[in-house]
């Protein structure tokens, strides 16, 4: 372990509360129906047994894997009933497009992330798992799901994760506060190069997976993945639950990346085993670099992946002496050092860009705030 587990409840991450209404009764209706039928589909799914399967890298994992399904001591949501199997008891994966172990352990060259695995072809929410169990697991432990029933995004939102999309959470620790709200970024950092160096290892154009600000994937104009961080504190210790989704093979509900390399025709189809070691070894490099020298050396590279450069964006500030709002024109710059989005104003007035904290749209309504 990084460090000494610990605990308390913290939440570091920047969130939206969405907030939407409909004013024609048809389309308050057909949104009550589809949100009777995805609820009575999820506690359906509830009833079924989770099978949860556990391994790790080295024999030392293996071990603990085994005295973790001894011990009994893995928790999943109330509701669930979860049967738990080490991976050398399971004879054959028995569908081809079940998440490969083997492939994927063959694959990882990690020290720490990615080792040990909890794998399952259908969970509530791969977030849960960690979340529910992260101090009975090594730091970097990963859990990886085929199928979600109850997969979620910011702010408790539904996080659509049907087979062919890449589910994973996966745990770790820091101590310096100051740098938690960049995990996401380098998250998405490491998936993005992860993307573009399994494409030029395989003799194809890469894929120019996009980040948009602050924990989106966009491919071509459409999300394909997005992040999902979640933090307890105490004792001078962040503990963090990091999620991430990708449509890999799903075109649902936007575009997948092996649609569009298909578009290309290419007959190489990226596979979700490499996906996850190559990102895992792109992320614990980048780890390594945050912890002991900040965000700084990774900006360059950050700054040519995300979609925001010299944007220009309508953002609100708020007077007390105005019922409404005054709106402004500014250029996005870069990140603050609190990671926030640092932009200029026509007038030079150097701000940082805050979400209202209601609108589906980041870029809707941003919140200015001036810097000395």
């Amino acid at each position: 372990m990084l460090f000494n587990t610990l605990r308390t409840s913290f939440h570091c991450f920047l969130s939206l509360h969405h907030s939407f209404s409909f004013t024609r009764p048809s389309y308050s209706n057909i949104f009550s129906r589809s949100l009777s039928v995805a609820t009575a589909s999820a506690n359906m799914e509830s009833q079924r047994p989770v099978v949860l399967v556990l391994s790790g890298k080295s024999e030392s994992e293996k071990e603990f894997a085994r005295s973790l399904k001894e011990n009994s001591t893995l928790k999943i949501t109330d509701d669930v009933k979860f049967q738990t199997y080490l991976h050398s008891e399971m004879e054959t994966q028995s569908e081809k497009d079940e998440f490969n172990i083997d492939t994927y352990m063959d694959a990882l060259e990690t020290k720490c992330f990615g080792r040990f695995i909890l794998w399952s072809p259908r969970l509530p929410s791969t977030q849960d798992i960690v979340s529910l169990n992260f101090f009975e697991l090594p730091i970097g432990s990963v859990c990886i799901a085929d199928l979600q029933f109850k997969g979620r995004g910011r702010s408790h939102n539904t996080w659509e994760s049907p087979k062919g999309s890449l589910l994973l959470s996966f745990t770790m620790q820091m101590e310096n506060g100051h740098v938690v709200p960049l995990v996401q970024y380098v998250v998405c950092l490491a998936m993005t190069e992860a993307i573009k160096n399994l494409s030029i290892r395989n003799g194809i154009p890469p894929l120019d997976v996009r980040i948009k600000w602050p924990n989106d994937l966009y491919f071509n104009g459409l999300k394909v993945g997005g992040i999902l961080c979640g933090s307890t504190y105490q004792s001078k210790i962040f503990n963090i639950s990091v999620g991430v989704g990708l449509n890999v093979d799903n075109d649902k509900p936007t575009t997948s990346l092996n649609s569009e390399l298909q578009k290309l025709n290419s007959d190489y189809k990226l596979q979700r085993e490499d996906i996850t070691s190559t990102f895992f070894d792109k992320f614990e490099h980048f780890f390594h670099i945050l912890i002991h020298q900040g965000f700084q050396p990774l900006e360059e590279l950050y700054y040519k992946t995300w979609l925001h450069s010299g944007q220009r964006i309508i953002v609100q500030e708020k007077n007390q002496e105005q019922d409404l709002p005054t709106e402004n024109v500014v250029t996005v710059q870069g990140l603050t050092s609190s990671g926030y989005l640092l932009a200029i104003a026509d007038n030079g007035e150097r701000c940082e860009l805050h979400p209202d904290g209601n609108s589906f749209d980041f870029f809707k309504g941003l919140v200015r705030s001036k810097l000395a």
